[in-house]
């Protein structure tokens, strides 16, 4: 398989950048995917991510479309199931839909939605993943467990396809829950280093395979902190930094130690680096 490169677009408000005109800027320069991250709660001016997606999409003709990740407390997943349907339909089937199990207690006690613990912010995940499964494939959905629950719920139309569904998870149990019914992994280098990243995605691999499913059908995406120029990063298991050359090796690293997606995070000025990755770095990468 191929590999794929994204980039992260701002989701800022601020006016001094336009997150719109990033992605398809990206798109022109021949990135696959775009991705915008989830964080609602905050001083600084954003947009919502899903407006902002929705209004990337319907400006871009070609690159997919990305949540790195939604927050699963903000949005309930019956909620979630309906929203992506909608999207993947009006983009001509672009959507990947990343989902997290909540990582900041801060954000979601500010916006009064459920704050749960470790073990539960797992549970809540699986049941949501069951749940947007459910209303996508059932002419009638009901569903009663711990977290979430429906009675006969109806959901059309029916997705054109199946929307792909990748989860931001780190620990043990997350990986498991990738294994055995994700379509994708993907973590971040700056929580997780490559050494023990390519560990948890070999795990990964190894699960998959015991649950009966073909390991490569998983995408496994990688969001990588990437600056193209000047001098070799001081801490390199958290920024892939310094000239193309040696920004070509590392990101090759990361793909042989089998990630198929690379999502990268831009640092300085994002119109260069985009620039510079795709003449400079990504024709290298490619098969």
């Amino acid at each position: 398989m191929a590999p794929t490169f994204g980039v992260s677009v701002l989701p800022t408000a601020s006016g001094r950048t336009d997150p719109v005109e990033e992605a398809r800027h990206a798109e022109a320069v021949g990135f696959d995917l775009v991705t915008v991250w989830d964080h609602l709660h905050g001083e600084r001016p954003s947009y919502e991510t899903w407006t902002l997606l929705t209004w990337i999409a319907a400006r871009t003709s070609r690159v997919r479309l990305g949540t790195n990740v939604l927050g699963l407390p903000y949005r309930p997943p019956a909620v979630v199931a309906k929203m992506a349907e909608s999207l993947d339909r009006l983009s001509g089937g672009r959507l990947v839909l990343g989902l997290g199990a909540g990582g900041s207690d801060r954000e979601f006690a500010g916006f009064g939605v459920p704050v749960r613990a470790p073990r539960e912010k797992l549970e809540a995940l699986e049941e949501a993943l069951e749940v947007i499964r459910g209303l996508w494939s059932e002419r009638r959905f009901t569903y009663r467990g711990r977290h979430v629950r429906l009675r006969e719920a109806e959901l059309e139309p029916k997705p054109a396809r199946p929307i792909p569904i990748w989860l931001g998870v780190y620990g043990p149990r997350g990986a498991d829950l990738v294994a055995r019914a994700a379509d994708g992994w993907i973590p971040s280098m700056p929580y997780l280093p490559p050494e023990p990243a390519a560990r948890r995605l070999a795990w990964i691999r190894e699960r998959a395979e015991r649950a009966g499913r073909d390991p490569d059908a998983i995408t496994c995406a990688y969001n990588v902190p990437v600056r193209v120029g000047g001098p070799p990063s001081e801490d390199p298991a958290r920024l892939v930094a310094g000239e193309p050359g040696e920004v070509v090796d590392r990101l090759g690293g990361l793909l042989a130690m089998g990630f198929s997606c690379l999502n990268l995070w831009l640092s300085g000025d994002r119109a260069d680096q985009r620039e510079r990755l795709a003449a400079e770095v990504l024709p290298h990468l490619r098969p």
